[in-house]
């Protein structure tokens, strides 16, 4: 009987890592293209996700973790995606400048068009391609904005680590996600891949049905 629990648990820890492994292989390719499964192993990597992040802290970067699961979960995630109807776009507060005017609600920072940082060109853009634009001060807000707006879809804007957090608080909740990283890291002074949010509105504005 403990021979077999023995056996058991060692094949499953042996499973585990290789997987793992595995998984992780395929999500450094999907940084440079589709991946198949790209579901699945982004499931994975959630399931094992404290684990793996203890060993990239001590071995390497930790952010490269969430860069990976974060496009395997796009790859995943893009053809339901291009299906939604009523789109958000969240915007971190992280992007605003320093003497930003602009208060806080709770459905986020209320934007006033000054014009000091890149919101303002957002908001435009947003509207163009149908999107209602919100800015947070974390993932949790979330929550509170599709009370006041319900959506199927929500372009995240935001570092790796949120975008990541986010896709799973939202997960099974009827909502597609998809993200675009900031290009740095930081609780302020953070900088947009503008050129990166209008390619995505545009494809996703291609893609309706």
């Amino acid at each position: 009987m403990y021979s077999f629990i023995g056996k058991a648990l060692l094949f499953t820890i042996t499973f585990s890592i290789l997987i793992s492994m595995f998984a992780l292989i395929v999500s450094r390719i999907s940084l440079k293209k589709n991946v198949w499964l790209a579901g699945f192993f982004s499931n994975v990597l959630d399931f094992f996700y404290l684990p793996i992040k203890y060993f990239f802290c001590k071995l390497s970067d930790p952010r490269i973790l969430d860069k990976w699961i974060v496009s395997l979960k796009n790859i995943a995630n893009a053809s339901d995606f291009s299906k939604t109807k009523n789109r958000i776009i969240i915007v971190p507060h992280c992007v605003r400048a320093l003497d930003c005017p602009a208060s806080s609600t709770v459905l986020g920072i209320q934007c006033r068009d000054c014009g000091k940082c890149i919101v303002s060109q957002l908001r435009k853009d947003a509207k163009k391609y149908g999107y209602d634009l919100y800015i947070t001060t974390g993932s949790s807000a979330i929550a509170n904005i599709l009370k006041h707006k319900p959506a199927d879809g929500i372009l995240g804007i935001a570092c790796d680590y949120e975008i990541n957090k986010g896709m799973c608080a939202l997960n099974g909740k009827k909502v597609v996600t998809y993200g675009v990283p900031l290009l740095n890291d930081g609780c302020y002074n953070t900088k947009v891949d503008y050129e990166k949010v209008i390619e995505m509105l545009e494809y996703f504005d291609k893609k309706k049905i």
